[in-house]
């Protein structure tokens, strides 16, 4: 054994902090992307988002405070529109290619600036909507309970789940009680059935039967069918929900007529009591991408509410020049930072454009004829045709999504796999999944197709599919079996 030196020749991928960035931002979605954005902003000075009533002020007003970025967004000239057909050679240097000399704009330059600046100072004071919880605990103060019983309710509407149900049972509301507080399950019991009675009736029910039950026992005791109703909700859910009137009406020895009768009361009913009281906010996607028909062809575009509206501030840009030691340095290394930024949001925007644009031209029969029309769509079609790794396209299609006139989806939702057809081809599993759903829509509800059937009434239009995936895809749809769905009467 002795020293030596050797010499090896070796490739090694690395990362720039640049490209790091740039990956980052694509496959953030457009909350993150703003939240993330501003978390950046708020460590380097040199970066600022711009005010509202800025988007109305002219390009010269607007020079002296700041340096604005845009990508090519919907509202703007043809030579940013990117045809489907892929031969109007989009110009993505806009002029200037985002130096200082030609300011960019991500937000278009448009837009609705909302309230003039005089009616920034007030915030809408919109009322909170009232829970259910809080709606019960306004009604058991006027119920007259005395303290242990008061104690055991507030327990027990505390437990209460969305849909106003008791899902963990009497014991786990036995279990929250204070340890000073010893109820046997009787008394909680109790003080459940009178919160049954509280509005919405049936909450603090167990289960659907419970809740059903409980609604009914609110009836006037003379009410036609109401025996006939309990008597279905104790022991014939299932019958009723097949819609099976001559057997219920020959189990219950009652002509079908009444039975029908007593069916309607309890469709009447309210199987998710506390819905209605659900202060769950609604969630709305806004589109990264529009696609939108033109003189017969697909375009896409950006979204230009969607692009952040981010600049560099050029007041401090300015003082970077009289600067001197370690703060010229350390400001020097912030803009740096700062149009590293502003690059990588212009090139996500970029992406963005093109893998949109890619899918919309491999789907344009989807936005003409809807989901049967769909074709069969791997990655790694969209990444050769843009000349992009896979990963890309997949971190470019994950949260990001596309307005178009049949509705707004994920750019994932144009991606599925193929299926043989009997004349070579291939159909998408999405226009198999459209195609069984019109077939289970148009079917008899007295004799539904089973998935063999469905498989059958699938190969007489050319596609080979097997039984079990037929029920794969019908599962997916979030559609019952053939015997669920049957409906007699």
């Amino acid at each position: 054994m002795k020293p030596a030196l050797q010499f090896r020749l070796h490739q090694q991928l690395t990362l720039t902090p640049q490209l790091q960035l740039a990956i980052r931002l694509l496959q953030l979605s457009q909350l993150e992307l703003e939240a993330e954005l501003r978390q950046l902003a708020e460590g380097n000075p040199l970066l600022e988002f711009a005010d509202e009533s800025e988007d109305e002020a002219t390009t010269d007003e607007a020079a002296p405070d700041a340096e604005y970025v845009q990508v090519p967004g919907p509202a703007e000239t043809p030579s940013t529109e990117r045809g489907v057909d892929g031969d109007d050679g989009a110009d993505w240097s806009d002029d200037g290619g985002g130096s200082a000399e030609t300011p960019i704009d991500f937000s278009n330059g448009g837009g609705n600036s909302g309230a003039a600046r005089g009616d920034e100072d007030f915030e809408p004071q919109n009322a909170a909507p009232e829970t259910l919880q809080q709606h019960l605990l306004w009604q058991l103060n006027l119920a007259g309970f005395n303290p242990r019983q008061t104690a055991i309710a507030t327990v027990m509407i505390d437990a209460l789940n969305a849909d106003g149900y008791l899902a963990d049972g009497i014991e786990a509301v036995r279990a929250a009680l204070p340890e000073n507080l010893a109820a046997d399950l009787d008394e909680i019991e109790a003080v459940r059935r009178r919160l049954q009675g509280f509005d919405p009736l049936g909450v603090a029910s167990l289960d659907l039967r419970d809740c059903l039950r409980s609604q009914l026992q609110q009836f006037d005791a003379d009410t036609p069918q109401r025996g006939l109703a309990l008597a279905i909700v104790d022991g014939e859910l299932e019958l009723l929900a097949r819609n099976d009137i001559a057997k219920l009406a020959r189990k219950l020895r009652a002509s079908e007529d009444e039975v029908a009768a007593a069916a309607a009361l309890i469709r009447s009913l309210d199987p998710r009591p506390g819905a209605a009281l659900d202060t769950t906010p609604v969630e709305y996607v806004a589109p990264d991408v529009y696609a939108v028909r033109e003189a017969g062809r697909w375009q896409v575009r950006l979204n230009p509410d969607a692009q952040p509206r981010l600049g560099l501030n050029q007041h401090y840009c300015n003082l970077i020049a009289r600067a001197r030691g370690e703060d010229a340095s350390w400001m020097k290394g912030q803009l740096q930072e700062a149009r590293w930024l502003l690059k990588s949001l212009e090139s996500r925007a970029e992406t963005l454009l093109k893998v949109a644009g890619a899918i919309v031209r491999r789907q344009s029969a989807f936005l003409d004829y809807g989901p049967e029309a769909m074709h069969p769509l791997v990655l790694r079609e969209v990444a050769e045709e843009v000349g992009m790794h896979e990963s890309t396209i997949s971190r470019v299609t994950t949260r990001k999504y596309l307005h178009t006139p049949r509705g707004t989806f994920e750019l994932k939702y144009f991606f599925s796999s193929g299926v043989s057809t009997e004349d070579g081809g291939s159909a998408s599993a999405t226009a198999i999944q459209a195609m069984l759903r019109k077939l289970i829509e148009a079917e008899d509800p007295r004799k539904p197709l089973s998935d063999q059937a469905l498989a059958e009434e699938l190969k007489g239009k050319g596609i080979q599919v097997a039984r079990r995936t037929v029920a794969k895809y019908r599962e997916g749809l979030r559609i019952p079996s053939s015997s669920e769905r049957q409906r007699i009467g």
